[in-house]
């Protein structure tokens, strides 16, 4: 298998992204398409190739952070991101990474990938730390606006998600809502609500904001606006308590001996909360693996993410998915989404 990755996208991209394709090939015996500007990547290769695994695709363009993604898009068709998407839609690839533009990652992969039937907005999926361990969040970004139909498959996305790639054999689905009662909630939840009951997984019902960190819920749907603020709130509070560890990590003598006892602790806090451990956001809903990651993406961050890609494409999520939406469609159960 090959992983296509965007080498020009990211705030520190190509050095990052060079060096954590580095990373995943050896770490993962893993062949690695660089796409990007050829002279800059092999600058940051210099005598690696990783035994033959990392391989360079030349892209005079790319597309930046404050770039329109449509435009973009259909104007630089021989941008990194594009090219890296179509390598995917070619069979030159089997998933696409990119730290790069997130609208334009999205956009190509709509483009050149094309939807899965029976899903019509495809959703950005990011992992949660929790008291338990991990929850999945859909959608973070991609649909500011949904209706109940659209909810309803995000909910069975997560699902097969959860099953596939984090390992959990039967995904406890929450809905996010203002209340645990089926009552709450706005027009799009509640009737999404009887739309996820008889979808046949395992819902559990609404969950609240209190709920989202406490792990009673595998998978949490909400719309895109709320999935992002919370997301980046979940960040924000992150990096608050790893510079906290930090600075208590360098603070008086006698502070500092109490922090050396509580180190192991305080270590395996620090990483899951980190988000460089999770790699990426996939972009569930396209007939394709397509791994979005955050633009400030170090090179553990980047490895993370293309074996996050590997996993996808080993673990037949896009086909779970698939048919999911065909079996779906047979019961009768989908809602209206026009």
């Amino acid at each position: 298998m090959r992983i296509a990755v965007d080498a020009m996208g990211g705030d520190a991209a190509p050095r990052e992204i060079v060096q954590g394709a580095l990373l995943a090939a050896t770490e993962y015996n893993l062949s690695v398409i660089l796409v990007g500007d050829e002279k800059q990547v092999r600058a940051e290769l210099g005598n690696s190739d990783a035994g033959g695994l990392i391989s360079v695709v030349h892209t005079p363009e790319a597309i930046e952070m404050g770039e329109h993604p449509a435009v973009a898009v259909r104007r630089k068709k021989n941008s990194s991101i594009v090219r890296a998407t179509q390598l995917v839609r070619d069979g030159e690839a089997g998933a696409v990474v990119s730290a790069g533009n997130t609208g334009a990652a999205m956009t190509s992969a709509l483009l050149y990938l094309g939807r899965i039937k029976g899903i019509d907005r495809p959703a950005i999926a990011g992992v949660l730390p929790n008291a338990k361990g991990r929850s999945l969040m859909l959608d973070v970004g991609a649909n500011v606006d949904c209706k109940p139909a659209h909810l309803l498959r995000f909910g069975i996305m997560g699902y097969h998600y959860a099953q596939k790639i984090m390992g959990i054999d039967n995904p406890r689905v929450g809905l996010l809502s203002n209340g645990e009662e089926n009552t709450k909630g706005n027009e799009a939840t509640l009737a999404a609500f009887p739309l996820l009951q008889a979808a046949g997984i395992n819902f559990i019902g609404n969950i609240e904001g209190r709920d989202i960190f406490s792990g009673s819920a595998d998978v949490i749907v909400c719309d895109g606006f709320t999935g992002n603020i919370v997301l980046k709130a979940g960040e924000g509070l992150a990096s608050m308590l790893l510079k906290m560890v930090d600075e208590g990590i360098n603070s008086n003598h006698l502070e500092k001996s109490g922090m050396i006892m509580a180190m192991p602790a305080l270590k395996e806090l620090k990483k899951r909360i980190d988000y460089s451990e999770y790699g990426g956001a996939p972009f569930l809903g396209v007939n394709g693996v397509s791994v979005i990651c955050h633009g400030s993406s170090t090179a553990k961050a980047i490895k993370n993410a293309i074996r996050l890609a590997r996993d996808s494409v080993d673990n037949y999520l896009v086909e779970s998915i698939r048919q999911s939406m065909v079996n779906m469609e047979s019961r009768g159960v989908g809602g209206i989404i026009a």
